[in-house]
């Protein structure tokens, strides 16, 4: 009975046709990212304690805007910080982040608030976003660059937005440290 079936070309259809579906979920989903970390350690404008406010003098880099890092579809922890440098140019400094790795995921500036729970999630991109890079590494400090011209007074949050699914797996608000 088994050799009868094998010798089916609709047998062999099947097959082929189970492994191409196969094949494009892998791709599409990406699995082995949720047990997999890039963690990334650049060195960072600011460096006191990734917690404190931070004043600094005015001939070097300022902490402009902060914020805790809130989970969404992912458990995510760290913080956000805009960063002055020296220079008048603006960066995005995420410091101890810590999230899931995911496929296409993206480091996003956004005009929405950021909300705690499901109702969060897929928010950001219903208004005006800046997108600043593919996200570098789902663990450690990495920084981004602002373009020039970026509205900052317009854009209120950060999150780490899985393009492929229109979801965020964590944000944080972004207010003047205390």
């Amino acid at each position: 009975m088994t050799t009868r079936l094998l010798r089916r070309p609709s047998t062999w259809v099947a097959a082929a046709a189970l492994a191409l579906l196969a094949g494009a979920g892998l791709h599409w989903f990406q699995p082995w990212k949720l047990v997999t970390d890039q963690e990334v350690h650049e060195t960072l404008a600011v460096t006191p304690t990734p917690r404190a406010s931070v004043s600094a003098p005015s001939s070097g880099p300022a902490v402009l805007r902060q914020g805790e890092f809130i989970s969404h579809e992912h458990d995510t922890g760290g913080l956000a910080r805009v960063v002055r440098n020296a220079d008048g140019s603006r960066v995005l400094e995420l410091v101890g982040l810590d999230t899931s790795n995911g496929p296409d995921l993206r480091v996003w500036l956004s005009d929405q608030p950021v909300r705690a729970g499901v109702g969060g999630w897929r928010v950001f991109d219903d208004g005006a976003w800046v997108e600043l890079g593919r996200l570098k590494g789902n663990r450690g400090d990495q920084a981004y660059a602002i373009p020039a011209g970026t509205d900052l007074d317009r854009l209120e949050s950060v999150t780490i937005w899985c393009k492929r699914f229109s979801v965020s797996f964590g944000a944080a608000g972004l207010t003047p440290p205390p």
